[in-house]
């Protein structure tokens, strides 16, 4: 258990010495068809919680309508061509994580700016749930460092 112990402070140490974010992360699996429509329900929704920037199966894919502002304005439903004005020039900035595809066994992550209370995840799952229960899909949630 020592070892164990010793292992994460060291790995822990390492990363903050390397400048790399120990970021708190609420990871989705998603069970059952239409995934893919789960997953763009989860994004519309990421687009009103500033409190997180998201990853996904299909932004991990990185076309090019991520390398520009108008692009993920495009993507996220608010860019010029559409004209739905659902996320802001200011959100565009922040709706991506930059943690790369850390995504493993899991469709969909929420990763928070701010270490989140359990009345913060709470809501999210709230959030989650009205969004998903129309769709038919089951999910699983997963908050960890």
């Amino acid at each position: 258990m020592r070892s164990l112990i010793y292992f994460f402070k060291l790995t822990l140490n390492n990363a903050k010495s390397q400048g790399i974010s120990m970021a708190t992360r609420s990871y989705v699996k998603i069970y059952g068809p239409p995934i893919l429509k789960a997953i763009k329900a989860l994004e519309n929704t990421s687009v009103n919680i500033p409190q997180v920037c998201v990853m996904d199966a299909m932004i991990a894919l990185g076309g090019p309508e991520f390398n520009t502002q108008t692009g993920i304005m495009d993507y996220f439903g608010g860019g010029l061509q559409t004209g739905q004005g659902k996320i802001t020039k200011e959100r565009c900035n922040s709706i991506i994580s930059k943690s790369g595809e850390m995504l493993g066994e899991y469709d969909f992550f929420f990763e928070w700016f701010k270490e989140p209370t359990t009345k913060d995840v709470d809501t999210l799952i709230t959030k989650i749930d009205e969004v998903l229960a129309p769709i038919g899909v089951k999910y699983t949630i997963t908050t960890k460092k």
